[in-house]
């Protein structure tokens, strides 16, 4: 189950690591209309990466502390997940309204396709999963 629950880490990584792209590539926050402040997004991504450290930490010497501390750092980061997804939500169902309101430019995070926030979101609640699983001893390590 610790495996699986770094495959699922490692590919929900990698769908963050799109999405940051994504919005840094049509300007992020310097755009100036952006709805994903800035702390969080990257909060989100410094604890995520610690988490994933700590998770491969613990995969190599099975210290159950460290399965703990990777669950434990996990819930903050789900909590700026949720956080950043309520921000997203209403900004992708406005589609173009804010140009027709005037504004120049839609915000970055407009342009995250659907199909990335949902797969992030379901590997990221399958790890978060495995990875309580794992820590309370459920499925072997």
């Amino acid at each position: 189950m610790d495996i699986a629950a770094l495959i699922t880490w490692v590919i929900t990584a990698l769908g963050g690591f799109y999405m940051l792209g994504a919005w840094l590539a049509r300007g992020g926050a310097k755009a100036g209309n952006s709805r994903l402040p800035v702390p969080v997004i990257f909060g989100h991504f410094a604890l995520a990466a610690v988490g994933l450290v700590v998770w491969i930490s613990y995969v190599i010497t099975d210290k159950d502390a460290l399965a703990w501390t990777a669950f434990g750092l996990l819930v903050p980061v789900a909590l700026l997940g949720f956080a950043m997804l309520a921000r997203w939500i209403p900004v992708y169902r406005a589609r173009s309204a804010a140009a027709a309101a005037g504004q120049q430019s839609e915000p970055a995070e407009r342009y995250i396709p659907v199909p990335v926030v949902a797969g992030h979101g379901l590997f990221a609640v399958v790890t978060v999963v495995l990875v309580l699983l794992t820590a309370l001893g459920i499925g072997g390590s």
